[in-house]
């Protein structure tokens, strides 16, 4: 009895002891990832047999009327060998468009940059000159126009223009004609005159060099003043008009002589005309400023806009000679030619046989469904391994994709032949093959495993963990499961390319962070440790 107490009392201790040990393992372990750099590639698989017959049909990728066979039955042939040419007029009547349309695209563009800037550049020199010819027409009419404002012809103690003013008045009673003279005439003028001395101070102190706001100020008040003094003018220009049918009118023998008056009536008329040209200048000049000055906005988006001209040109032209050069049909490799299926003159299509050629090359012949195939393209490079040699591994290059697709049992597949790079004397004919085609690669970009991303609708994320520099080698290198110090955080990220095992990372992380690859759930730990317990120490009979 005593030793089965003792007994009791060792297993009860081992068994708590480890109860303990596995509650202290229940919380949440997770396994960790880092985003490293590195090239991702995104393949398609397809699996078939080495080609039997080692012989392929040479066909067409485009369509046309043939002009010239180059090879003849039992004729070697090697790489690049041109075997048939198709009439090429038409395709190269398309690449000298697209030559055309690319060369007028790029002095498009040529003519665009810079132009904008080049335009305000003169649009203020225009300016200038309109200023200069503005002072230069008006400066020498002040004197005459100040004399007729300022003084008297008759020795009276009113000048001209206030004589004109008042006989206008005595034998007007329209008040609303006389509206713009409600004050003193000298006084109008010698508003007109005071602004009219500011602005010419302005425009002499302006140069070839000065900036373009200075000029443009100037412009602006060059035009404002000219306004008022057009006003001035056409307002005086009228009243001698109405104080010369007074005159006739009443029989009047007035102190200023006809001749005065007549000479103030031309001048201000051939001023009036001068004041309405210079006002318009200015204003043309002052609408062109405007204008350049949009234009000089909007040449960066028409730059960019005629970029993309630019491009699709070349991207034409480019498509352009690649469908020049499939007019052009040569041999993919060396080999013997066993028929030759057409003759010049003949229409062919990409469906059409040109010529059957046998070659010691061995090939791939695989299967893809419809939804790989779309994938692939003749050239892209391709891995080869053969169940026969789990330890042989050859690279190729897509010869041929089957444009018709054979439907067994509702499922659609493609035909895709692969030329090897390599020859090898243990690969046989009709061995099984697994083709690995490259249809996408990237170099040197983000990449996490695909387990640690994870998606909410369209968005993705990642469970960012926040750790010490010092600690994070140690996370990586346990691939079992650690408990992290702190709870991981939700990162948004945008991915790019991705393949059964990598995804590219674009946005959200950098390269070195650590995130939550899996999760190992305590609830799962706690029940298989509480179940290899209860295995462990199972009692028979307690």
């Amino acid at each position: 009895m005593l030793t089965g107490i003792i007994l009791l009392l060792v297993i009860g201790s081992i068994y708590f002891g480890y109860q303990k040990l596995a509650g202290e393992k229940n919380g949440v372990q997770y396994v960790t990832a880092a985003v490293e750099k590195g090239t991702l590639i995104v393949s398609v698989s397809g699996s078939g047999q080495v080609s039997v017959s080692d012989q392929i049909d040479v066909k067409p990728k485009v369509s046309g009327d043939v002009v010239y066979v180059g090879v003849e039955t039992n004729q070697e042939v090697r790489p690049g060998t041109l075997i048939t040419q198709l009439d090429t007029r038409d395709a190269e009547k398309v690449v000298r468009d697209a030559e055309i349309s690319l060369a007028n695209a790029e002095l498009e563009l040529k003519n665009i940059e810079g132009k904008a800037a080049e335009s305000l550049a003169t649009a203020y020199d225009d300016g200038l000159n309109t200023l200069t010819n503005t002072f230069k027409e008006l400066l020498p009419i002040m004197p005459d126009l100040k004399k007729m404002f300022t003084e008297s012809s008759y020795s009276g103690d009113d000048n001209d223009i206030a004589y004109y003013l008042h006989m206008v008045r005595a034998y007007n009673n329209d008040s609303e004609q006389l509206s713009y003279w409600d004050g003193d005439a000298e006084e109008k003028y010698l508003v007109v005159e005071k602004e009219f001395d500011a602005v010419k101070t302005d425009y002499f102190a302006l140069s070839q060099n000065s900036s373009y706001d200075r000029i443009e100020i100037t412009i602006n008040r060059t035009y404002d003043m000219a306004r008022i003094f057009l006003e001035l003018v056409r307002q005086t220009y009228n009243l001698a008009q109405k104080y010369q049918t007074i005159i006739e009118t009443e029989n009047i023998t007035p102190p200023i002589s006809a001749d005065t008056t007549n000479e103030h009536v031309s001048q201000l008329a051939e001023l009036t005309s001068l004041l309405i040209s210079r006002a318009s200048s200015l204003s043309s000049v002052k609408q062109s400023l405007i204008d350049k000055k949009e234009a000089v906005t909007k040449e960066d988006l028409d730059i960019e806009t005629q970029n993309l001209a630019v491009k699709q040109r070349q991207y034409a032209l480019s498509d352009a000679k690649e469908n020049l050069a499939q007019h052009y049909i040569r041999a993919p490799f060396d080999g013997v030619v066993t028929e030759v299926s057409v003759k010049k003159g003949d229409s062919i299509s990409p469906s059409s046989i040109v010529i059957n050629l046998v070659t010691k090359q061995k090939i791939a012949e695989i299967s893809l469904n419809e939804v790989d195939v779309a994938k692939v393209k003749v050239g892209q490079k391709a891995t080869l391994t053969f169940d026969a040699l789990p330890d042989t591994s050859i690279s190729g290059k897509v010869l041929e994709v089957d444009t018709l697709g054979q439907v067994s049992q509702g499922v659609v597949s493609y035909g895709v032949k692969i030329a090897f790079d390599t020859q090898d004397e243990k690969v046989k004919s009709d061995m099984s093959i697994t083709a690995d085609i490259i249809t996408d690669a990237k170099q040197d970009v983000l990449v996490l495993p695909n387990s640690a991303i994870k998606s909410q609708g369209d968005s993705y994320y990642v469970e960012l963990v926040e750790v010490p520099e010092e600690m994070k080698q140690q996370l990586l290198a346990n691939k079992t499961g650690t408990t992290l110090p702190n709870p991981p955080k939700l990162q948004a990220v945008e991915t790019g390319l991705s393949n059964d095992l990598s995804t590219e990372i674009v946005s959200g992380l950098k390269e070195g962070d650590i995130v939550v690859a899996s999760t190992i759930s305590s609830a799962t730990q706690t029940q298989t440790n509480q179940s290899r317990g209860n295995q462990e120490f199972r009692i028979p009979g307690l």
